[in-house]
């Protein structure tokens, strides 16, 4: 396996949701994100100890945007023929196997990945043990 090669640290400003204004209080209620727009919204308004309004100021840094933990930067692949996109990028992408492919079809991928040099993040799924012959 690679490992990335950017190994700059990630700092995420906020790890926590922001929750919808009222959220807690209705179960009716979706807790995502939706901004108030009332007029009288304490929220809106941004008073102090009401919830808080995400802005543009909580975005992360430009160069470690959507990394995984990892390091690497996720890439969602349908077929083996996909990893050879990857040819020279086992440093920067790790691979994502899609959700709705077969065992058959994973086990190459993982076989293809290995050759690569690439980091397969679900690597195990829909493995079953092999048969001792």
């Amino acid at each position: 396996m690679a490992a990335p090669a950017d190994a700059r640290k990630i700092v995420k400003k906020r790890m926590k949701k922001f929750p919808r204004f009222q959220a807690d209080r209705f179960k009716r209620m979706n807790p995502a994100w939706r901004k108030p727009r009332g007029i009288d919204g304490r929220v809106r308004r941004k008073f102090k100890g009401s919830t808080i309004i995400p802005n543009i100021g909580y975005g992360s840094d430009k160069k470690t945007r959507h990394r995984l933990k990892n390091g690497f930067y996720k890439f969602l692949v349908r077929s083996p023929a996909d990893l050879e996109m990857l040819l020279m990028h086992n440093e920067k992408y790790a691979v994502e196997i899609a959700h709705n492919l077969g065992a058959k079809k994973r086990k190459e991928i993982v076989e293809r990945a290995d050759q690569l040099r690439l980091h397969v993040t679900n690597r195990f799924s829909r493995l079953r043990a092999e048969e001792n012959e």
